[in-house]
């Protein structure tokens, strides 16, 4: 009688992390050693209602227009999809492999004022 490969449960956890398949010389790692926006959040507070929907982090903006200006993705529908896809890309952004990608609207709502 002929077998048939059945097709395996997928596995309930995975174990894995960004900062391992990163690199150590990749562009980003780089940038990222010298990239210091720890206070953001505090200079830009008095911009940001204390109601209403959560806003997408200012930080995670910032590193993905980074991306952006580095790798020359200047579309930004194309850098969220970009950041989606890329390992290298999530781990500068702070995004684990879980972690939504901002929509490209995003971007384009800021750069108009709100």
């Amino acid at each position: 009688m002929m077998g048939r490969k059945d097709k395996p449960q997928s596995p309930l956890f995975y174990s894995f992390n960004l900062d391992e398949v990163v690199p150590q010389d990749h562009l980003l790692r780089k940038i990222d050693r010298f990239l210091d926006l720890s206070d953001l959040r505090q200079h830009l507070a008095s911009y940001y209602s204390h109601t209403g929907r959560p806003s997408v982090d200012p930080e995670l903006m910032i590193r993905m227009l980074i991306v952006g200006y580095c790798l020359g993705i200047r579309s930004e529908r194309r850098l969220c999809e970009e950041v989606r896809l890329n390992l290298a890309y999530r781990w500068f952004c702070r995004l684990s492999i879980e972690d939504k990608v901002p929509d490209h609207s995003t971007f384009s709502k800021n750069r108009h004022g709100r």
